[in-house]
């Protein structure tokens, strides 16, 4: 079997809840967390799709689905012209049943749908991770092995894989086992100190992807889960092939992102993620414009840094952060942070290694270290945050993974 982009249909998988990142999720869905200041975590994904030349597209919402569906419409649509498109299925609309019960039977109340483009593959992704990836290159692989389905792998270190779902392959990289979240892995046999992870991606062949679903769907000991039970219970049944994505070179890319992805699904990892993209010569490059991200547009004007006064220190300074459009650094210095889009930092304030999402204001002389703040959160003035864990905790501030301190609009600061 031979295809091209034309002969592809896309589902983005975009409704999960994210409960190990509340509270950042209390009110969004993970697919829909800002990152790298301007973007959602889901223009990843998309922007693969896209530069990969897939071009119809279905986005399965669940969870909290305001602001994913909000920012979905401002900022990806597609020509109708060319048959091109980025639908948006909230849950309460598959085929009439409601709330999906897993992956697989979101996938199986929206089978009608994907069957009206005739796709020969449907290419099924996830919404939550952090990478650059050339789609065309996995496509061609599967079409040249005669899989019934391909998953992307990545070669991960084995004492760390247990997190994940893990395979087993023959020298062909034909999938021989599948197990979900092993307490011990099994080594890749290219690589023994690593194991093969799923990185949550597939290419099925529509009419196996449709059989696959009816059975799961009749079964009813299945949780309906592609990764839970799809996977366990076909790798034998089908010709299941890996797809090694440390092999995937998108145009521009450095040999240190080869094979470069995060799973964000903690405070602790979606941290460590942004401070990634600081770097002078970061690890996952937000410059490449032979590949660049793409997000929704915005009228917000340039970023502004004011105040020279060095004999008070009333200096705005950013070093070693990305900071968005429309954000003022008013005479306050930060360091190794990343700021949303109008954000404020006032007079004599120091922040350091932090995450300061959209309109977030910093009022004078506040001193933040290691701390995400959620949209519009207004701290006031000689707030401090990061130094006292039995302080921070008192004022309603989340104390994360590796110490890591979370702001949420609830928070109630004192002010006097």
């Amino acid at each position: 079997m031979s295809t091209g982009a034309g002969g592809i249909v896309a589902v983005v998988l975009a409704g999960g809840e994210g409960r190990r990142l509340l509270p950042l999720t209390q009110r969004r869905a993970k697919p829909a967390m800002p990152f790298g200041g301007k973007y959602r975590i889901i223009d990843f994904v998309l922007t693969n799709l896209v530069h990969s030349n897939i071009l119809r597209i279905h986005v399965l919402t669940q969870y909290q689905p305001y602001s994913l569906i909000r920012h979905l419409a401002r900022g990806w649509t597609f020509s109708s012209h060319l048959g091109q498109y980025c639908e948006i299925i909230p849950a309460a609309s598959g085929e009439g049943r409601g709330w999906y019960q897993g992956s697989a039977d979101a996938l199986f109340q929206n089978l009608a749908r994907f069957e009206r483009d005739r796709p020969k593959i449907v290419a099924v992704f996830g919404a939550d991770h952090i990478y650059r990836m050339d789609i065309r290159q996995m496509i061609e692989e599967h079409v040249d092995s005669g899989a019934d389905a391909t998953v992307s792998v990545l070669p991960y270190p084995i004492q760390e894989a247990h997190q994940f779902g893990c395979l087993e392959v023959d020298p062909a990289m034909r999938v021989a086992r599948f197990v979900e979240k092993p307490p011990s892995p099994p080594p890749f046999h290219a690589d023994p100190a690593k194991a093969l992870v799923s990185m949550g991606n597939y290419l099925f062949n529509f009419e196996v992807l449709r059989d696959v679903l009816h059975q799961d769907h009749e079964n009813p000991q299945s949780r309906h889960d592609i990764g839970g039970d799809i996977l366990p219970a076909y790798f034998d049944k089908l010709h299941m092939h890996a797809y090694d994505f440390s092999r995937n070179h998108c145009p521009g890319i450095t040999e240190a992102e080869v094979g470069y992805w995060r799973d964000v699904g903690t405070i602790g990892s979606y941290w460590r993620a942004s401070m990634d993209l600081l770097a002078v010569s970061p690890i996952f490059n937000m410059y490449n414009y032979e590949w660049p991200l793409l997000t929704a547009r915005t009228d917000h004007p340039p970023a502004k840094f004011v105040f020279s006064d060095r004999e008070s220190n009333r200096l705005g300074v950013a070093t070693d952060s990305i900071v968005s459009d429309g954000c003022v650094v008013s005479g306050g210095h930060i360091d190794r942070c990343i700021l949303g889009p109008r954000v404020r930092i006032n007079s004599y304030a120091t922040v350091s290694e932090s995450v300061l999402f959209e309109g977030v204001d910093i009022g004078r002389r506040c001193r933040i270290r290691r701390t995400i703040v959620d949209k519009d959160v207004k701290i006031p003035p000689d707030t401090t945050i990061g130094w006292d864990d039995e302080h921070d905790l008192a004022r309603g501030i989340v104390i994360a993974d590796e110490g890591i301190r979370v702001v949420p609009p609830t928070v109630q600061f004192l002010v006097s």
